[in-house]
C-alpha cells in the first residue's frame, strides 16, 4: 500500500540521515543502517549504504593504525586495505612515506 511505502521511505531516510550524521559530522565509524521490514529496492539501498559505511570504516581504521604506529616510531606497518580513488592515493602516499 501507499502508506507502507511512505513508512518504508521515512524509515530509510531516518537511518541514512543518522548514518550521515554519525560518520560525516560526528566522526563515528562502524555503524550500520538498520531499516526493519524492507525488501527489494529498499533492502538493496540499505545494503549499499552499509557497504559504503563498512568500506569507509575499514579504510580509515587501517590508515589510523599505520599513522599511530608511525607516531610511535614504528615504520614496519603498511596500509593494507582495498581502496580506490582518493583513498587509494592516500594509502599509497602513506605506504611510500613509511618506506623512506
Amino acid at each position: 500500500t501507499i502508506n507502507t511505502m511512505v513508512d518504508q521511505l521515512s524509515s530509510f531516510a531516518d537511518e541514512v540521515t543518522r548514518m550521515a550524521r554519525d560518520v560525516g559530522t560526528e566522526g563515528i565509524l562502524g555503524g550500520q543502517a538498520d531499516v526493519k521490514g524492507v525488501s527489494g529496492t529498499w533492502r538493496d539501498l540499505t545494503d549499499s549504504v552499509n557497504s559504503m559505511a563498512g568500506n569507509l570504516t575499514a579504510q580509515v581504521r587501517s590508515i589510523a593504525h599505520v599513522a599511530t604506529a608511525v607516531a610511535k616510531g614504528d615504520l614496519s606497518k603498511k596500509v593494507d586495505v582495498d581502496a580506490r580513488g582518493e583513498i587509494r592515493e592516500l594509502k599509497n602516499t602513506i605506504n611510500t612515506m613509511v618506506d623512506q
